[in-house]
């Protein structure tokens, strides 16, 4: 049967536009029912028995019949020799990736991830402590396939940002370890590796069991299992963010090959049946040589079944009345990855607030953004790139607030604090401040 991918056509223009584009960005992230048991279940036993309960759904999902959870936990010098096992063209790639994410991350800090204080006119010091977390959990997927790239999107900013120990989990179905992951692992300074996953996986990390450590914050995608259990367990630990199905924008302005852009929306595409890519453009003969590259070049893709059902179901190619609506609705949608293929970039990106991560020109496909570029790859999706921000340092940092009042200070704060204490019915906290005022 041959496949026919068909993106929804709108335009702005047409009356019923509203509605249809609302229609197609709609996606429910409520999980299904037996998901959301299955996940309280599996959390249940793992904070009850720990390694035992780990040790048993690892069994029962992952065909792993491990004795121990030592077994199951890879020593460095493992890593260090599928790091060493791979062919010379995959070891300068993973090392120059590594380098890549690793000097984003470190100008990063630099501008934002240093304490500081400052003295006002009575002596008394004001500032911020920054100090990075103790100890981070990240999940790596490892069933459908293999992502090294989630492996150093994870860890080099925890390792920039100085965390003391990174935990990885990461399932192996039937024992199968991929060494590109494991040696991305060992580039990007991982310190303990434990080849559990799912649900059980993220219970381990956020309870603690006698093998696995607990830690403090849990981040890296995962299905919906990984995803309702992290949910369940944020609050006891910290956790990145729910993740959606992946998202691509591409605004166009006919400039960029459209054989380019097809494969672009293809990128996303073949994530899964619910990733959305989307085109907004304001020629509509471009649309069409977009439809036809799309055409074209379906049948060449391994994952062709995929993009099809993706762009069928929540692809769209929309026509829009110029460019500035087009950025305008970009804004609506917030979406995960935009693309500004145009030739003058730098003019549209200055209307455009809300995005995941913004790739500006033609040559700058979100794939780079992927693998190598190096800003992060773990963006927000869903529209909450409103109010949310891609993965970096500062997610595995926090902040102390500084406070050291000089006695001069102590008068002038006193009398203010003592005021309001005493409005609010607080008379402790009033008298705290008077002990320290001079008669």
């Amino acid at each position: 049967m041959t496949l026919q991918a068909r993106p929804l056509r709108l335009s702005t223009a047409d009356a019923g536009f509203e509605a249809a584009f609302q229609a197609r960005l709609h996606w429910s992230a409520d999980t299904d029912a037996q998901v959301e048991q299955a996940v309280t279940d599996i959390l249940a036993a793992v904070r009850a028995r720990g390694d035992e309960a780990v040790l048993e759904y690892t069994r029962r999902f992952d065909r792993l019949d491990a004795a121990s959870m030592e077994s199951l936990q890879l020593a460095p010098a493992q890593l260090k020799a599928a790091f060493e096992q791979l062919p010379a063209a995959q070891r300068l790639a993973l090392e120059t990736a590594a380098e890549r994410v690793r000097s984003y991350h470190e100008a990063q800090m630099q501008a934002s991830g240093q304490s500081w204080s400052y003295r006002d006119a009575e002596g008394t010091l004001l500032g911020q402590k920054v100090t990075p977390l103790d100890r981070v959990g990240i999940y790596v997927p490892g069933g459908k396939a293999a992502y090294p790239s989630s492996v150093l999107m994870n860890a080099i900013p925890a390792q920039v940002a100085g965390v003391a120990e990174i935990v990885m989990v990461v399932p192996t179905p039937g024992g199968e370890k991929n060494p590109l992951v494991l040696a991305a692992a060992h580039v990007a300074g991982v310190h303990r590796v434990f080849t559990i996953g799912g649900a059980q996986a993220v219970g381990a990390l956020a309870y603690g069991t006698d093998a696995v450590p607990r830690v403090d914050k849990i981040t890296g995608p995962g299905n919906a299992y990984v995803a309702s259990a992290k949910r369940r367990v944020f609050g006891l630990v910290g956790i990145d963010m729910i993740a959606g199905p992946s998202e691509i924008l591409v605004l166009a302005d006919g400039s960029t090959p459209a054989d380019w852009v097809a494969m672009d929306l293809f990128s996303q595409a073949e994530h899964d049946e619910l990733a959305q890519s989307i085109l907004l453009c304001p020629d509509g003969a471009f649309l069409e040589r977009v439809q036809q590259e799309i055409d074209r070049l379906l049948p060449q893709m391994p994952r062709a079944e995929i993009i099809t059902r993706s762009l069928n179901g929540r692809g769209a190619l929309i026509l829009t009345r110029d460019m500035a609506e087009a950025c305008a609705i970009s804004n609506r949608i917030a979406p995960e990855h935009l693309e500004i293929a145009s030739q003058e970039p730098h003019r549209w990106e200055p209307l455009l607030r809300h995005a995941g991560a913004i790739f500006l020109g033609g040559y700058t496909s979100e794939s780079l953004g992927d693998y190598c570029a190096g800003p992060n790859h773990v963006l927000p999706t869903s529209s909450t790139a409103r109010f949310s921000s891609p993965l970096g340092v500062y997610d595995f940092q926090k902040r102390s607030s500084l406070i050291e009042v000089s006695e001069a200070g102590a008068q002038t704060l006193g009398r203010i604090a003592s005021t309001l204490a005493h409005g609010e019915g607080l008379q402790a906290h009033a008298r705290a401040a008077e002990m320290r005022l001079k008669p």
